[in-house]
Order: structure tokens, then C-alpha cells, then sequence
């Protein structure tokens, strides 16, 4: 009988070659922390108009751009939630992968599908298998949400879930409308295409120790199928790396901040102007490591696509129209083919 992933964790045994990745080593050593860090974005100063219209506030609105233009992420700070909740959601998720793994899988998801808990769904043989557990749940829409996949243990799991889902999409929003004043658009255009069933999922990941973290990673290089994704990372860990002119580098653990990245979804409605950046997590092998994503994204039936205002001669339009882009997105990186090349016209 083949050995859990956990098994061959804590026995420090060399993992499967189906946890290898197909190109030869992933060389971690060769990424670094870049002499101008990932910019790091005060979201204070962009949550009302009177501070945006402050000389601080237009200086962290041209930052924002910059930050979104190049990087396709940043660091978030002055957020509004606080130290302690973020410790509160790092604390329930440690204490549901603690749990027995005959617990755990009561949570399990279906063979075909993508919410509950266990690795992701096999899509293509030659999909390599990433090394984590994730617990992932759909928030948003409210009547889309399978509860019978969202834990009882521990007993705050839920509640802690519900607030934070609401906590993060107060900080999406001055973010996204933020984004649209950059670019000197009316300050829905973004939110507009979101619709009112805009979708909200969580990933609750777990990466357990790896004895070839030389060979293995916790999470392959993929874009994110969403609009927008926020990021809460372990406490201490570093293992997140983003791609950018041509060299991988490595996001720092700022002390109570989220990192924020863009998805494919908000490329194509930027007609390209903001990045959605490449990223990947790397495997340790003498720390376990947790993290918590939450993306948010347009409505399964909506159709998105560039605003019409960034489309002129010198920007002529880059991408088509797409519906239900997330799904696309992750079939996609698993038969290792890039999305967002594909919906170009």
C-alpha cells in the first residue's frame, strides 16, 4: 500500500516521482530577495476619497500602479484587520490539519472536484502532483457554498471563516477601486465586472516537510484564475516566489501584512496594463509551513473583458472576451499550457 504524503514526510523518506518536476531541479538557491523589494502598499491611503486626494494618498495611488504595472503584487499594510484575527485564521487552520486524517477526510473532496479537503484533482498524466494538503471551500455565492465540506473541528472554524470572507472583501473592494482611479477610470469599472454573484473561495494549504525541496514543490508555477487574490502567509516561513524578467525571487514574511496579487482575470480587463504575475511555492525540509489564499473573482456567467476605455491605437485590444475563465485557468496549468496566452486574440 502506497505511503500518505504525511507518512513519507515525517519519515523523511524521498518522495514519489510523481512529485518531481519534469525539468531538471528547481534550483532554489538561484532565486533571491530582490535589492527593491515587492512594493509594500499602505491601504489606508486609498480607502477614502478625501485620502486619496491628499498629496499621500495620490503618491500611494501612483505606487499602486507602479506596483500592479510591473510586479503584478505587493505587500499590503494598514488593511484594518487586525494582528490578532490573522492569528486567529492561521490558528484554525493549523488545528483542522492537525486533526487525525480519518477526520480530515470526512472533509474530503469529490474524485472530479475541487472544494474539500485532500490535493488537488488529476487532470492530465502528466500533471505533476504538488506537495500539500489544501482545504478549499467556496464562500461566495452564499446558496453555491457545500457546507457539508466546511469543518466542525474546530469549533470556530466556520465562524472564523464567515467574518474573515467578509473582512477581505472590504479590503478587495478599496483595492479594486483604487486600481480603476490609476488608471483614471470611474471607480466601479473593475467592481462592475464582478457582478453582483461575484464568486469568493478560500485555500487553506498545508506544505509538510520535504527531504528534496531540490526536486519538489509545494505549488507549481501557475498564474491565478481569479481577479484578485489575497494571501495570508505563515507566520515565520518564507516559501513563496514570484516570477519577474526572468529570475524568481522570494516574498518576504512582513510582520501582519497580506500579500496581494492580480489574476489572469484582471489582466484581461486592464487590456494587459496590469501583470498577473507568475508564482510558485517552494518545499523545506526541516520546516512545515501553512498558508491561507482568498481569491475573488467575476461571476461563473459573467463575461469579462477589457474596458473599453484602454483599447485605442496605441493599445490596440490583446484579449477576447471570456466567461467562467477560473475553471479554464486551472485545467490549463495542470496540462502545463499558459491560460492567459490562450485568450488572446
Amino acid at each position: 500500500m502506497a505511503k500518505s504524503l504525511q507518512e513519507i514526510s515525517m519519515k523523511g523518506d524521498e518522495p514519489p516521482p510523481e512529485y518531481f518536476l519534469k525539468e531538471n531541479g528547481i534550483k532554489p538557491m538561484d532565486s533571491f530577495l530582490p535589492s527593491d523589494p515587492i512594493p509594500t502598499i499602505d491601504i489606508t491611503l486609498l480607502s477614502s476619497s478625501s485620502l486619496l486626494s491628499s498629496k499621500e494618498g495620490e503618491d500611494e495611488l501612483q505606487k499602486l500602479k507602479s506596483a500592479l504595472t510591473s510586479w503584478g503584487c505587493f505587500q499590503a499594510i494598514g488593511h484594518g484587520i487586525s494582528s490578532s484575527f490573522q492569528d486567529k485564521v492561521r490558528e484554525v487552520a493549523e488545528q483542522f490539519f492537525a486533526l487525525p486524517e480519518e477526520e480530515k477526510q470526512k472533509y474530503s473532496r469529490e474524485v472530479d472536484g475541487m472544494e474539500g479537503y485532500g490535493n488537488d484533482p488529476m487532470i492530465s498524466e502528466n500533471q505533476v502532483v504538488d506537495w500539500l494538503y489544501r482545504l478549499f471551500l467556496r464562500l461566495q455565492p452564499v446558496d453555491q457554498r457545500k457546507l457539508q465540506l466546511w469543518p466542525d473541528t474546530p469549533i470556530e472554524f466556520r465562524e472564523v471563516l464567515e467574518e474573515y470572507g467578509r473582512k477581505v472583501k472590504t479590503i478587495i473592494d478599496v483595492i479594486l477601486k483604487a486600481m480603476a482611479k490609476s488608471l483614471n477610470l470611474e471607480e466601479n469599472s473593475f467592481l462592475s465586472q464582478f457582478g453582483k454573484r461575484a464568486g469568493m473561495k478560500a485555500r487553506f494549504s498545508f506544505y509538510p516537510r520535504c527531504a528534496r525541496p531540490d526536486l519538489v514543490l509545494g505549488l507549481k508555477a501557475h498564474s491565478d484564475g481569479s481577479g484578485i487574490t489575497l494571501l495570508l502567509q505563515d507566520k515565520e516561513i518564507e516559501g513563496l516566489q514570484v516570477f519577474k524578467d526572468g529570475k524568481w525571487f522570494r516574498v518576504a514574511v512582513i510582520p501582519h501584512a497580506f500579500v496581494v496579487n492580480l489574476g489572469d482575470q484582471m489582466q484581461i480587463m486592464s487590456n494587459g496594463i496590469f501583470k498577473s504575475p507568475l508564482h510558485r511555492v517552494v518545499t523545506n525540509s526541516e520546516r512545515m509551513r501553512i498558508s491561507v489564499a482568498m481569491f475573488h473573482e467575476p461571476g461563473a456567467d459573467n463575461e469579462i473583458g477589457p474596458i473599453e476605455s484602454l483599447i485605442d491605437e496605441k493599445r490596440p485590444r490583446v484579449y477576447r472576451n471570456v466567461k467562467n475563465y477560473a475553471t479554464f485557468n486551472f485545467q490549463c496549468f495542470q496540462k502545463r499550457l499558459i491560460p492567459i496566452e490562450l485568450a488572446k486574440i
